[in-house]
């Protein structure tokens, strides 16, 4: 049996770090690489939001417009999540109620599901499958599930302001429909994740099994192609260095949010670009001004 004292410091491995493990003076503070490579983007014509903060002290590492509400694409799931697991403890809401999926919820875009022969699948298997792919039809389904006004209200409850999952997933927004699928601002965004690797949300078991289902997360091309993982294997530490993390992708939108701790430091990270991808290098300038960022990231953990 675990003493009380002991399990007050029992931790999962995507929890965050203790305060006083870390010697903040032997680790590297400069994100320059980082803020040249936002500016030049800005600089031609994007919007930019960033923000990076140390898990183990709160001190914010860099900022770049963290308070600007951008559009963030499939980021607002993490919400959906959130109230799925909220809902797991209801006798009639359990990890292994079948939900159908419908002609109604049918969507083109990401995810596998809408490939796959299984007409119903378990409520933690679609909340895999939203956490591994951003599966927009698995999305769909759980959003009539449990409805997205309880989402709203978990949103609330969680005290975010700007950021929110507006909508289910659309092939088309017409005038009648929200413009955006999710928007969030950086600052709130690296709030929401340190808070889910503290165990702050919900409680310890709901915290972890959110992360739990974000750790599946196989979209690693924007600032997570820094970190030399594995996409569809990077659920443990490899040479000291664990990643979750959740994307977001649209036309002209590219957005990512996560937690990644090393040997040295932990940190909890957001980045959002808004921009005219009317080119393929427009597309390309972006990502590699946020694997630029996950450079400096890397460096500062590991």
């Amino acid at each position: 049996m675990v003493a009380p004292a002991q399990e007050s410091e029992r931790r999962s491995r995507h929890a965050v770090e203790r305060a006083g493990k870390h010697r903040q003076s032997a680790v590297p503070s400069s994100f320059e690489r980082g803020f040249q490579s936002l500016g030049e983007l800005a600089m031609g014509g994007a919007q930019v939001s960033a923000r990076a903060t140390d898990l183990a002290t709160g001190r914010v590492l860099f900022s770049v417009d963290d308070h600007v509400v951008m559009p963030t694409a499939g980021i607002g799931t993490v919400l959906l999540l959130i109230e799925v697991a909220s809902r797991l403890r209801d006798a009639d809401f359990g990890a292994y109620t079948i939900l159908d999926r419908t002609p109604r919820d049918s969507v083109d875009g990401s995810g596998l599901w809408q490939h796959l022969q299984a007409p119903s699948l378990p409520v933690a298997d679609l909340a895999a499958l939203v956490g591994a792919t951003n599966d927009n039809l698995a999305t769909n389904v759980l959003l009539r599930a449990v409805g997205l006004e309880a989402v709203r209200r978990r949103t609330e409850e969680l005290g975010l302001a700007g950021t929110g999952l507006l909508d289910l997933v659309r092939d088309s927004r017409g005038p009648d429909d929200a413009p955006n699928l999710s928007v969030g601002s950086a600052r709130e965004l690296t709030w929401l994740f340190t808070a889910l690797a503290r165990g702050e949300i919900l409680d310890d078991d709901g915290s972890e099994r959110v992360l739990g289902w974000l750790s599946l997360n196989s979209d690693l091309s924007m600032v997570a192609s820094a970190f030399g993982f594995s996409p569809h294997a990077h659920r443990e530490p490899s040479h000291g260095v664990l990643l979750v993390n959740k994307t977001g992708c649209d036309k002209g939108v590219r957005s990512e949010v996560g937690v990644l701790r090393g040997p040295r430091a932990g940190v909890a990270y957001a980045v959002s670009i808004f921009f005219d991808d009317h080119n393929l290098s427009s597309r390309l300038s972006v990502l590699d001004g946020m694997r630029s960022v996950g450079l400096d990231l890397l460096e500062y953990v590991h």
